[in-house]
């Protein structure tokens, strides 16, 4: 019978508890312990556990499903450990000591280095330098090396079309040889070196060259923060996405204009047109964001997506030519990269442990050898672990990682005039600019907080003022809308909102108590923004309103209206709305999986002159895209689709539709 029973647990609990659920603190030192003693299923109970000592027992291994999803402090000392590997179920763990365990050594030190993403003390010393360079710098050295012994020794002995049993014996020759041959560093981590080597050529084969392994390699789940975990993904194979089946003989629900009827919109390859009118047509629906590759998940949520800058367009800030057709999407634990044309995921780079919520694009000038400078693209994500990730995409390579807040981020955005600067709006009611530095040739980067924008309630979007970016932003909160004044050189760090805004209420009055969970400006002057009273889109004049404030100092200011935009009843909130300004156009996806678009290039003109009247009317939709009828790859019927998030590039060939049903959708306009 087990040592450890539910009382005992209560009684060790720091302080005593009544319940398992409610224990942060425990302590379970000098006990005995045998890891036979470390029942899963009473330790799955422990759900908010932060703080775990397990010293002075006789424990030998930890069990693979202790489930402690909140764990940040382990204490191991003087017990019989003979393997780390199965603390990476601890991916929060921020403190860990095992000291006097004689079986653990220096290369052990290194695994839970590269196992913990987290971690920044390890048996009371700081390890953070340490620990960044054995994830990223020698993983980085190991890949390459593992990358040049297959192309040297290997490549050319698996025929381009082969049989499953030349695959099987080119694999198990490669390991073989990789590992006696690659060799890395000091011979003391000879042990780590093989280790390493062996997992990252059995993902070598795996992704990058499509074959599969019957293995019992270390799992996806702990390749959460290195260069392989963003290697192997970043490159993830195409096959692995799946391509939604699209009915092409009847719609649930079909692409028309208000008033227009139920015309049918058109289909490339899967749907028959039954309109001319169509102004855009689905390209591709994909599934690239499954938790696992499971394609059976249709249940992640997919948040954010922007489309990446060109290198080589000459003037960045012509938006007609400073866009690829390639876009980031995120969603659940990964950041996809897919060709909007062809359907193609690109790259794939996967945190088992983080929830994507948004992605933002920079470009920076990076030395790459010498003196000579190289202009390179570089991907940010972040999400519900409040870190930064950053993505040297075009090295397939995530170098570094900024811990921006102890809360969740729930959007990111990049100055459009300083490439470093990043504001990253989060729920600890906190906006931050980030200067995230310039990484070297070994990437090594310096990171620095610039700013700290004090926040009433929660900000869910932000957006910098087109014609002054470096020194006003605004945020739309769960409660209100704010803009601060950011300008660098001030000297205060931390700062209050410059002004709250108000709007109409339901009762007929002017409130600033509502959510405002979307916000983009759609020229340099009209701000398009969304709140909770149902079925309204609010466009209002930023420079008009905010000069009332000069008036008479007053930090409540009224938006000035310029007019309201017809959309859904629906009281359902984070529904994202965006703009394209260089053609005028608005979009906001809705609870039935619709994409309501506003071509507004007749009423901008009016809108600028300084007596333009607020329109009488609310406009409707130009155009309202309807989700066509899918079904799953059992045949069932793919239903309840919310419509997350709307993006088109900036020329609007590409509309990116993201939803609630692990479904990006691509639509390309005729």
């Amino acid at each position: 019978m087990s040592k450890i029973t539910t009382e005992l647990l209560l009684e060790r609990a720091v302080p005593r508890s009544t319940r398992l659920r409610k224990i942060e603190t425990l302590n379970l030192s000098k006990l005995q312990l045998k890891s036979g003693d470390l029942d899963p299923r009473l330790f799955s109970r422990l759900r908010h556990l932060q703080n775990l000592d397990l010293s002075d027992n006789l424990l030998d291994k930890f069990p693979n499903s202790l489930t402690l999803p909140d764990l940040r402090v382990l204490n191991c000392n003087n017990n019989k450990l003979e393997d780390v590997t199965a603390l990476k179920q601890f991916p929060l763990l921020e403190e860990l000591t095992y000291e006097n365990n004689v079986s653990l050594t220096l290369n052990d030190d290194y695994k839970v280095m590269f196992l913990l993403q987290n971690l920044r003390l390890l048996n009371g010393k700081d390890i953070t330098k340490l620990a960044n360079h054995v994830r990223c710098v020698n993983s980085r050295k190991l890949t390459s090396k593992v990358t040049a012994h297959w192309e040297k020794f290997f490549r050319d002995q698996l025929p381009e079309k082969h049989t499953a049993e030349q695959a099987k014996s080119i694999k198990k020759k490669f390991l073989e040889s990789v590992q006696t041959n690659v060799v890395h560093g000091p011979s003391s981590l000879s042990e780590f070196t093989r280790w390493r080597v062996k997992m990252i050529a059995e993902e070598f084969l795996t992704y990058s060259l499509g074959l599969e392994l019957n293995t019992d390699s270390e799992p996806d789940e702990k390749m959460d923060e290195n260069e392989e975990e963003s290697t192997e993904n970043l490159k993830e194979a195409a096959e692995e996405v799946d391509q939604v089946t699209v009915t092409p003989s009847k719609r649930k629900r079909n692409s028309s204009k208000p008033g227009s009827g139920n015309k049918r919109s058109k289909s490339q390859a899967n749907t028959k047109a039954e309109a001319e009118d169509v102004s855009a047509e689905p390209l591709h629906f994909l599934q690239c964001h499954s938790k696992g590759n499971s394609h059976e998940d249709f249940k992640t949520q997919l948040w954010s997506c922007v489309f990446e800058p060109l290198l080589d367009c000459g003037a960045r800030k012509d938006p007609i030519v400073s866009s690829s057709r390639t876009v980031a999407t995120c969603g659940g634990e990964s950041v996809c990269l897919i060709d909007c044309e062809t359907g193609v995921v690109l790259k794939k780079y996967k945190v088992a442990t983080e929830e994507f919520f948004s992605v933002a694009w920079t470009t920076l000038t990076m030395v790459i050898g010498g003196s000579r400078k190289k202009s390179h693209n570089v991907l940010a994500a972040a999400g519900r672990r409040g870190i930064i990730k950053l993505i040297h995409v075009a090295a397939d390579f995530c170098y570094g990682e900024i811990k921006a807040h102890k809360k969740p981020i729930a959007t990111i955005c990049f100055s459009p005039t300083q490439e470093t600067h990043l504001f990253t709006a989060s729920y600890d009611k906190r906006i931050a600019l980030w200067d995230i530095g310039i990484p070297d040739c070994d990437y090594n980067f310096k990171a620095s907080q610039l700013l700290v924008l004090e926040v009433l309630s929660i900000p869910l979007r932000i957006a910098l003022v087109p014609t002054c970016p470096d020194q006003y932003l605004l945020a739309g909160c769960e409660v209100g809308c704010y803009v601060w004044n950011i300008k660098l050189d001030k000297e205060e760090k931390n700062r209050p909102f410059e002004a709250m805004f108000q709007f109409p209420g339901e009762n007929g009055g002017m409130t600033t108590s509502h959510r405002v969970d979307g916000l983009a400006f759609l020229n340099d002057d009209v701000i398009v923004s969304k709140s909770s009273k149902p079925g309204c889109i609010y466009l209002w004049s930023w420079s008009r309103s905010f000069d009332t404030k000069g008036k008479g100092g007053q930090r409540t200011l009224s938006a000035l209206i310029l007019a309201e935009l017809e959309w859904s009843t629906t009281d359902l909130s984070y529904l994202t709305l965006s703009t394209c300004p260089a053609k005028d156009y608005v979009f906001c996806g809705d609870e039935q999986g619709s994409v309501w678009m506003y071509n507004l290039s007749n009423h901008t003109s009016a809108w600028r002159s300084a007596k333009g009247k607020r329109s009488e009317k609310r406009i409707p939709p130009t155009q309202i895209l309807k989700w066509p009828e899918l079904h799953m790859n059992g045949g069932e019927q793919l239903a309840e689709v919310i419509i997350n998030n709307v993006v088109s590039d900036p020329a609007f060939t590409y509309l990116v539709v993201l939803t609630s049903v692990n479904i990006t959708a691509i639509w390309k306009k005729s």
